[in-house]
């Protein structure tokens, strides 16, 4: 939460370089929002902002500018920019289609990985360390941890379809699915994990159909919780 006495401590990502500087603080504002250190609704200052991020106040004007334009931010006149509030509909819309994209990797991947036996164990094994590390994440009760985790892990299948134009539409929605993961994740907790171990197996075992529909059970899963908890802040 933003205020005079700032953000959490360790929220605020440095700001990367080299680059022009208003991509780096888009990044930075991005990367803030997603992980809902920046909640949605909040007021955004660009004052308080260009201080906590050590830039200038153009910057972050532009970087504001951006985000709304891609639903990030909304600009109200005479009253400043706000984080966006989701409605349900968007939220549904979007884990949605976040569930026909994952099952259909997931297929890929349980398709590809007898394609070359020693690079399909070796993306098994990733995977499975990937999990282990979200275990014990959630095991640490680490929010953050987990939901980074379990971002690299679907990643990891997507790379492992091996298709491109797939992948291009899923990174088009990943940042927005980790926008409404995080806030249900420690609810999803251990269960989470449980569901990414039967998906690994299925995969593991070279069985489209049971990887397709362990990937839509598990996506789904967090759709309904989402739904659930409403958009209270957490």
């Amino acid at each position: 939460m933003l205020s005079t006495t700032g953000l959490p401590q360790g929220a605020v990502p440095k700001l990367e370089r080299p680059g022009p500087l208003r991509d780096r603080v888009y990044e930075a504002l991005l990367e803030l929002i997603t992980t809902r250190a920046l909640q949605p609704g909040r007021h955004l200052v660009e004052s308080e902002l260009a201080g906590h991020l050590g830039v200038s106040r153009q910057p972050v004007r532009e970087a504001l500018q951006r985000l709304s334009t891609e639903g990030w931010v909304d600009l109200r006149p005479a009253q400043g920019a706000f984080v966006h509030e989701p409605t349900e509909e968007e939220a549904d819309q979007l884990l949605t289609v976040r569930t026909l994209l994952e099952a259909e990797a997931a297929r890929l991947a349980a398709a590809n990985a007898g394609s070359a036996a020693i690079a399909g164990s070796a993306a098994i094994a990733a995977l499975e360390e990937l999990c282990a590390e979200g275990e014990r994440a959630v095991a640490a009760d680490d929010v953050d941890g987990a939901v980074a985790i379990n971002a690299r892990l679907h990643a990891k299948i997507m790379e492992l379809a091996g298709n491109k134009v797939l992948a291009e539409l899923a990174a088009q929605v990943d940042r927005r699915v980790r926008w409404y993961y995080t806030p249900v994740a420690r609810q999803r907790g251990q269960q989470s994990w449980i569901e990414h171990r039967e998906l690994i197996a299925a995969i593991a075992d070279r069985d489209e159909h049971r990887a397709t529909e362990a990937m839509r059970t598990h996506t789904e899963q967090t759709r309904k919780m989402y739904h659930a908890r409403g958009n209270r802040p957490r």
